[in-house]
């Protein structure tokens, strides 16, 4: 049976990813702590501001993100309750208290100090009802949840006769047990994964994000067009929509 292999979520917006073992997954929204964090960019305090509390009014170009920003790949962000750490590899580089505001900006400066290419100001933004996810530009909270299915990278690593890491899709759930691409089948339809109902609202159509190595700043491919080529498509993974609250966890059965 297809189950649950990892799960992941990303406290900032658009940028690493934090394995857990279990989440818990909040209805119409997505899993709690996702993206809940943005950095903003070519914005003065007031737009940002305006960026932090209306999501209607984002606009990537005024987040901090890895297409805008590809150094960022290399440095790695956690969040533990209400303490957010940044580590180059293994390395704390700074941690901060999300309670304290005059700690946004330590590491704001941070940041602007060993990331050459970002200027400033930025500001840390928060925002826990509508996180900074790339289709929150409207009222509503949508295509929060990204499914991978291991398979699928697998059969696309066979054809392309080169490993392709399953972190370059940047992904919260990631799936085994299930046949290569099985995902495109259910666009549409229930899944069920720990009692919780799921709707599989579309395809994920890559970008250039994906032909970063993980863990550095290095492109080494151009995966989108690679897909096209093989597949015809450019995508890899479902957007789930949560139906109910609940929590699922590492190992659990997903019923199609």
């Amino acid at each position: 049976m297809t189950f649950v292999s990892k799960l992941y979520f990303s406290p900032v917006k658009s940028l690493s990813f934090q394995n857990i073992l279990k989440c818990e997954i909040i209805k119409n929204i997505g899993i709690r702590n996702d993206r809940v964090i943005a950095f903003s960019r070519n914005a003065d305090i007031e737009l940002s501001k305006i960026l932090e509390k209306d999501s209607y009014s984002r606009n990537l170009n005024n987040l901090l993100t890895l297409k805008n920003t590809i150094s960022l790949n290399k440095y790695s962000f956690c969040l533990n309750e209400n303490k957010l750490t940044l580590y180059l590899k293994e390395s704390k580089i700074i941690e901060i208290n999300l309670d304290n505001k005059d700690e946004h900006n330590l590491i704001c400066k941070k940041l602007i100090e060993i990331v050459k290419t970002i200027k400033k100001p930025i500001y840390l933004l928060q925002n826990k009802e509508f996180p900074f996810f790339d289709t929150t530009h409207s009222k509503n909270v949508h295509n929060t949840i990204s499914l991978i299915n291991i398979n699928s990278i697998k059969d696309l690593s066979a054809n392309l006769d080169k490993e392709i890491e399953y972190q370059r899709f940047r992904g919260n759930i990631y799936i085994d047990n299930a046949e290569p691409w099985a995902e495109r089948n259910w666009i549409g339809k229930t899944i069920t994964i720990n009692n919780i109902k799921f709707k599989v609202d579309m395809h994920i159509p890559r970008c250039s994000v994906t032909n970063l190595k993980p863990k550095t700043d290095i492109n080494t491919i151009n995966l989108p067009l690679e897909i096209k080529k093989i597949f015809n498509h450019s995508d890899m993974g479902v957007y789930l929509k949560p139906l109910e609250n609940g929590t699922i966890k590492q190992n659990d059965k997903i019923i199609i």
